[in-house]
């Protein structure tokens, strides 16, 4: 029989202190759904139910008492750590369910410079780890725009990328090890090495599972050394998305590799870099390092436009490209105005849909996406911006943000239906027709699931085991990443 909810809660009372469960409903509330919802969470028009609690475990066991009592009682558990996630990784679609956040997760355990590493509980901050890191003359090489906000639980569960990958790599190519606990109460903890060969490298197992199989509560990184007085940057306008990414491929093919590597489409330069773009795409370029890097990767990037000269337009001063690029991450108090704004206001910026593909295909993809809104797309006339982003490259392709603004003329609970479903619905057909990743680094989440399957095609196999090896009662975060029939949602 089903636990009633003043149980569940009373029950948790047992195993934590007071101060670790949150009732309070407007939390609730908004602990219901992530910045997906942003819209409707912030006219109070969410559609879907709001947690039983939020608790904060102090420790790994705490967790894993937490986690053995939900499995037991087939209560719903929303792994969060940072709450930045923008695919409706955070929604609740069960009506018992108890969100357990990392907030108190938050030790700096060990920096090690000798092994160039650092360990850290789930709730530490990125930024915080940085900070620390800067007063040794280290850095995480980690930077996305959450960066103030994100939490190293949230960055592993997530398969987090930051502006700086193209050098450093993300948030894969960054961990060392980490420690986990099972909906069965499993702790496993993963050593700490540079490289092994005993069998299939089972941090993927952990990396990018949305709180589908586990919990995470430790986590060990590479650290790199830092060079802020050698730093370079490069801008230029140019005439097309095709020029940009062929200048990309060029420096990142040739064996260099710049820290920032980005070319915007002329609708996303504009409200990126309005005060110089000129109408045109905009191209940039950040080298960081030792000194001899920086310069030879400089002259790597004059070069690559040299040789596709016809393109471009002008340079920059590049003292405009490092004034942007120092005011690009987001805060907390970012946030809040972001909430205050769409109470006041029907409009949506700066939704986004990352996708990934090889050189060839990625210009294709692009050209493709945007002829098919315009075209075909019912609420066209209400976008007010609608383009792109090339900004994460590989030796063998790249990424392409693809950016849409739009005034909301619905109802805020209609919004994603109306609006956002089908421009995402588009971009992820056009991908997944030329072989690309629907999804680059932000989740599936709940809201791409129903192509999950498609993604992944016969190796969705490996996928679904997982999740029936791992968490065969289906409690940790029911609807993200893996498919759900319409009648299993929102159901106890």
């Amino acid at each position: 029989m089903a636990k009633r909810n003043e149980e569940i809660i009373r029950d948790l009372g047992g195993m934590l202190e007071e101060s670790q469960i949150n009732l309070d409903k407007d939390e609730l509330y908004e602990s219901s759904a992530d910045r997906y919802k942003k819209y409707a969470r912030a006219k109070k028009a969410l559609n879907v139910p709001s947690p039983l609690a939020i608790v904060y475990p102090y420790s790994t066991e705490e967790v894993q008492k937490i986690l053995v009592y939900c499995n037991e009682n087939r209560i719903n558990v929303i792994p969060r750590s940072g709450k930045t996630a923008t695919e409706g990784g955070l929604e609740n679609w069960k009506e018992q369910a108890i969100v357990v956040d990392a907030k108190n997760l938050n030790k700096i355990i060990k920096i090690d410079t000798y092994n160039m590493q650092a360990t850290v509980q789930a709730g530490v901050r990125l930024q915080d780890l940085e900070d620390e890191l800067r007063k040794l003359g280290y850095t995480t090489g980690h930077s996305p725009q959450s960066k103030p906000v994100a939490q190293y639980g949230g960055l592993v569960a997530t398969r987090s990328i930051g502006q700086f990958s193209t050098l450093y790599g993300a948030i894969e190519d960054m961990l060392a090890g980490l420690e986990c606990v099972f909906p069965n109460g499993h702790i496993a903890r993963i050593k700490n090495v540079p490289r092994r060969s005993a069998g299939p490298d089972i941090r993927h197992i952990v990396l990018g599972n949305e709180g589908t199989l586990c919990y995470i509560t430790e986590v060990t990184i590479k650290i790199f050394k830092y060079y802020p007085d050698n730093n370079r940057f490069y801008g230029y306008l140019i005439e097309d998305v095709d020029t940009g990414i062929k200048i990309l491929r060029e420096v990142v093919t040739e064996g260099f590799r710049p820290s920032v590597a980005r070319t915007y489409s002329e609708e996303d330069a504009r409200q990126h870099f309005y005060h110089f773009y000129k109408s045109k795409c905009v191209l940039i370029f950040m080298a960081e390092g030792p000194e001899g890097i920086v310069k030879a990767t400089g002259d790597a990037i004059e070069a690559a436009v040299r040789k596709f000269g016809e393109g471009v337009i002008e340079q920059v001063d590049s003292q405009l490209i490092e004034e942007w690029f120092n005011h690009l991450n987001w805060s907390e108090q970012d946030l809040e105005d972001e909430r205050q704004g769409m109470i006041t206001n029907d409009r949506h910026d700066g939704y986004t849909t990352e996708i990934s593909a090889d050189w060839e295909s990625i210009t294709k993809i692009y050209y493709r996406v945007i002829e098919r809104i315009r075209n075909e797309y019912e609420m066209a006339d209400d976008l007010t911006m609608l383009g792109g982003h090339s900004s994460h490259s590989y030796v063998n392709g790249t990424n392409m943000y693809f950016v849409y603004n739009y005034n909301i003329n619905c109802a805020p609970e209609d919004e994603l239906r109306v609006y956002h479903h089908p421009i995402q619905r588009i971009i992820v057909e056009e991908t997944l027709k030329e072989g690309g990743s629907m999804c680059h680094h932000h989740g599936i989440g709940k809201y791409r699931n129903e192509w999950t399957k498609e993604e992944h095609g016969s190796a969705y196999y490996m996928l679904e085991s997982l999740k029936k090896t791992f968490d065969p009662n289906g409690i940790m975060n029911f609807g993200t990443i893996f498919p759900q029939k319409e009648g299993e949602k929102y159901q106890k």
